[in-house]
């Protein structure tokens, strides 16, 4: 809030400089808005809604702490550093900066890789004319020129860089709204029940999905899924998942049948070393009986007054070519009033901290444990609050999804 207060005044001050500058010029012979100049104050509000509108303390510190970081992680991560260390120091650092401008090249296109390589060549040649001139060896220039090459040639590739990023930004920003579009935006209430759903992806777009599909006046299913992968070619399956489903539900198969079918489907569909876990449950919400189907998905917790169950897998994970129908099994629970059932993918259990430490699904039964008291929407918020206070200014490589049933 006080960050708020702070960019408020910062407003307000923004408004009265603007104010005071406008009528000075406009008290000054030839100027004003009568000259047909520009108009200050808009420039000034211009300015202000530029440099504040959506700002965030949250944001300039990942700006300085987390962004170079990871910056660094995703031009060096498939570099073998290790293999240098044992070399002098006189190899070992040339060795690593050709590395590095061998990864940073192969990330360019190749008509770029070459201006990229000119450039680099350019800031060398410079540099060799200004250690001459440093020795006072005459009839050398001093680089300048070189280096402005290099400065040059540098922006432009990021401008073009920047263009496609912008081009790909948008075209994710519309391929988010279609995926959160498949997934349920408000909570299901029927007779005694209540499901909430939440999904946070690492990206722009991710591989998990969660959905509550009625079935028919007595029963729901509920699906919380994860594809392998990340971004939008886990997004593209997700979506593939999420049609495959809903056909086959519409089709009028259930259970262990449904599962099976489903697996047949994306095996035809999915490249051959995807993997989908997935768990699917209907629920009758007037006596709580549910049947699940857990096809190598997290066991989700079923929370009981004094006691914790987990309802482990009973089946592979989907995509597995070899698998027959007979290997889908099905089994039965049932939600008591005042129980609750949280699905949630890996992204939650998985979700790390500085020191490479994981929040672990012991962590998060603790939680629960702690925290029984709370209604459906606020333990989940505060399920996720906890969770991004752990991780604190890591960035997390995997989705986040959660999906609490709650009999009342």
């Amino acid at each position: 809030m006080a960050f708020k207060d702070e960019f408020g005044n910062l407003g307000q001050r923004f408004d009265e400089f603007a104010a005071r500058l406008e009528e000075r010029t406009r008290s000054r012979p030839g100027k004003g808005a009568g000259s047909g100049g520009l108009d200050l104050r808009s420039i000034l509000g211009t300015l202000r809604d530029l440099f504040t509108r959506d700002v965030t303390r949250e944001g300039l510190r990942n700006l300085v702490k987390r962004d170079p970081r990871d910056i660094l992680r995703f031009y060096t991560h498939e570099i073998d550093f290790e293999s240098l260390r044992p070399l002098p120091w006189y190899k070992r650092y040339p060795g690593m900066a050709w590395k590095v401008f061998v990864a940073t090249a192969y990330r360019l296109s190749p008509a770029r890789r070459i201006a990229f390589a000119v450039a680099i060549l350019a800031f060398f040649i410079g540099g060799i004319q200004l250690l001459f001139l440093s020795i006072q060896i005459k009839n050398q220039g001093t680089g300048a020129g070189w280096w402005l090459l290099t400065i040059v040639i540098l922006a432009l590739l990021l401008l073009m860089e920047l263009r496609d990023k912008l081009d790909l930004k948008v075209d994710l920003e519309i391929a988010r709204e279609i995926q959160f579009g498949l997934v349920p935006s408000q909570p299901f209430k029927r007779d005694a029940t209540a499901i909430h759903g939440f999904m946070r992806p690492a990206n722009t777009v991710g591989g998990d999905y969660f959905d509550i599909i009625v079935l028919n006046d007595r029963q729901v299913g509920v699906v919380v899924g994860d594809v392998a992968g990340k971004g939008m070619p886990a997004a593209l399956l997700m979506a593939l998942l999420q049609g495959s489903l809903r056909t086959l539900i519409t089709a009028g198969f259930r259970g262990p049948d449904l599962i099976a079918k489903l697996n047949e489907y994306l095996c035809a569909s999915l490249p051959s070393n995807s993997l989908v876990t997935l768990f699917y449950g209907e629920l009758n919400t007037a006596s709580g009986e549910f049947r699940y189907v857990n096809a190598g998905h997290n066991a989700p917790f079923l929370v009981r007054p004094g006691a914790f169950d987990r309802l482990h897998s009973t089946s592979p994970a989907l995509g597995i070519r070899i698998l027959k129908e007979s290997q889908f099994e099905a089994r039965d629970a049932c939600l008591g009033a005042g129980e609750r059932l949280l699905l949630y993918t890996d992204g939650i259990a998985d979700a790390f901290n500085e020191a490479d430490e994981e929040y672990g699904e012991e962590r998060l039964e603790g939680f629960l444990r702690d925290h029984m008291g709370l209604k459906e929407k606020e333990l989940i918020g505060s399920l996720m609050d906890s969770v991004l206070r752990f991780c604190g200014d890591v960035r997390q490589a995997d989705d986040m999804t959660l999906l609490l049933i709650e009999r009342g």
